[in-house]
């Protein structure tokens, strides 16, 4: 749940720290007063985009902190995860957005910065928030099969339509592609067979520019090599004073000292082994000098054999791997493309086979869907008449629709909200108080297998009133044993059955304007309730109605 919400420096807030407890959270206050910024706050704190105008008038900077200590963290730690951010440590989550005034803002998750599309992803998993347009959805096809498959259709049941959806369409897409423009085609087949012919008397080798490009340096610096070996074989053992000859003297001199120092026959061992590395240095020399050649014609053909590479390379390459690729996957279109009747017509059987498959994994997923819809319609029903429709109708057609992703039907709310009228899909119902309570008749009902903590109404209650109003109050309590609820109300009838209950007000203070939020108790609560049933010239009466609404409440 949110255990507290600190803005500093937005709108009218110079600065308010708040307060949140588990159950029904409601926020009251006088049109103007502030709610609606804190409302902003949080949804800053949820991935909105930020407005520098909301700065309090003065200030550079702005900032929200939000608390979430979380009994189930682990949708919330998978997310951190992907990012690289550690989880939240026993399950407590903080979430801080600043704003300012003439630089980027910053967004901080457990004191790690992250990005704003992060944040967002945060908030989808962490509130649901509802305005008093946000019932709007509700009239969203997609978002009405939604509900009815989160109320009783099974996930194995939903991947399997999926699977067999995706299966078709793979299908397809092939089949789609060997049908292109007969023109087209026939403008591809020739460019295959050029690519495929010119790389095949390429007859590119993976490792051979390598071997080629050795002996390419090794011909074109031939003279130079020749004259290096004949250069160091001269120095070694053939002209005078050569080195070969130099240690053959030190060995002479060495022997004469053989029964003068102890160490004379190792010194003689060392100079024999110098020169046996030495005459067989010079062999190996010899060898090499024989086998350079400088050949004009080997060089003209290792020049043709590399710009065949490089030539090759830069078409299809980077690397010769690159282009042995190119070629392989070359011949395997060229051949899809030659063969493309007798692949069309097994296309085709394919795709039958397919076809059947997505229809028995669609009827079976309908088949759950009418099942789940049915008990939810029923549900639902009795939701609403606690809501104040006694004599409504309320179904949910699962109707025949061509194949989708999602399915093969089309989810339709259907409502009838007085004795009389014919049924009508809730898009064509224009009140909107009425709508606001079939949206929070589902939402009470879901509320125990959401996993999303902390459920938002702001000011849903809107155009409704009196026993109305006790109505709403009731299911949005009902939502809050299983869920934290917060809450915006006007009406004096849903405030009264808050767990807790936060006034907003303003005041002025030196020629400046600040909102101050309040937790109230006992009869800080019973005037603020009393405010709200508009008692002014009669105060004692409408203390006494407050008085007895809370009272009722806690029945």
């Amino acid at each position: 749940m949110l255990t507290q919400l600190t803005v500093q420096n937005l709108a009218l807030v110079e600065k308010a720290s708040i307060a949140f407890a588990p159950g029904l959270n409601v926020i009251t206050g006088e049109t103007g007063a502030g709610k609606s910024v804190l409302m902003g706050a949080l949804n800053l704190i949820l991935g909105a985009r930020a407005d520098r105008k909301a700065l309090r008038t003065g200030a550079d900077k702005g900032s929200v902190l939000g608390v979430f200590s979380l009994s189930s963290p682990e949708t919330v730690n998978e997310i951190l995860e992907e990012a690289g951010l550690e989880t939240c440590e026993e399950g407590l989550l903080m979430i801080r957005r600043e704003i300012n005034a003439d630089s980027a803002g910053r967004q901080i998750v457990n004191d790690a910065p992250v990005t704003l599309a992060l944040l967002k992803r945060l908030g989808d998993v962490l509130v649901d928030m509802h305005g008093p347009y946000d019932h709007q959805s509700l009239l969203n096809p997609d978002t009405q099969r939604e509900i009815v498959d989160a109320s009783g259709v099974s996930t194995a049941t939903r991947e399997t339509y999926a699977e067999a959806w995706r299966a078709l369409r793979a299908v397809q897409k092939r089949r789609q592609e060997l049908e292109g423009d007969a023109e087209t085609l026939e403008r591809e087949l020739d460019l295959l067979r050029y690519r495929v012919e010119e790389l095949e008397q390429a007859e590119l080798v993976d490792g051979e520019e390598e071997t080629l490009l050795e002996e390419h340096t090794l011909i074109g610096n031939a003279q130079n090599i020749a004259e290096g070996l004949s250069g160091t074989l001269l120095a070694l053992d053939e002209e005078e004073g050569n080195a070969f000859d130099a240690l053959a003297a030190a060995r002479r001199a060495l022997v004469t000292l053989r029964d003068m120092h102890p160490d004379a026959p190792v010194w003689l061992d060392e100079v024999d082994g110098m020169q046996t590395q030495l005459r067989e240095l010079a062999d190996t020399l010899r060898t090499a000098s024989d086998k350079i050649e400088a050949d004009p014609g080997r060089l003209m053909w290792l020049d043709d054999r590399l710009a065949v590479y490089s030539r090759m390379k830069k078409k299809y390459g980077p690397e010769v791997a690159d282009c042995l690729e190119s070629l392989e996957t070359a011949r395997q279109r060229l051949s899809t493309l030659e063969n493309r009747e007798m692949l069309l017509e097994d296309l085709a059987k394919e795709e039958d086979k397919a076809r059947a498959k997505l229809e028995e994994a669609g009827l079976a997923l309908r088949k759950e869907r009418e099942i789940a819809a049915k008990k939810l319609a029923k549900r639902i029903l009795e939701q609403l008449i606690d809501l104040g429709f006694p004599n409504a109708r309320f179904d949910i057609a699962v109707e025949a629709a061509p194949p989708a992703p999602t399915g093969l039907d089309l989810i339709d709310y259907q409502f009838a909200p007085n004795p009389g009228e014919a049924m009508r899909s809730l898009k064509d119902i224009a009140s909107s108080g009425e709508i606001s309570r079939v949206m929070l008749a589902i939402k009470t009902l879901l509320a125990a297998h959401d996993r999303i903590p902390v459920m938002v109404f702001d000011e849903i209650d809107a155009n409704v009133g009196g026993e109305m109003g006790h109505a709403i109050g009731r299911k949005m309590a009902e939502a809050g044993r299983t869920r934290q609820v917060l809450a915006i109300t006007h009406l004096p009838q849903v405030a009264v059955h808050g767990d807790h209950h936060l006034a907003v007000a303003k005041e002025v203070s030196e020629g400046r304007t600040f909102t101050r939020v309040k937790l109230l108790k006992g009869d800080d609560r019973v005037d603020e309730i009393a405010r709200m049933l508009g008692g002014t010239k009669q105060a004692s009466l409408s203390t006494e109605h407050a008085k007895e609404l809370l009272g009722n409440a806690k029945k």
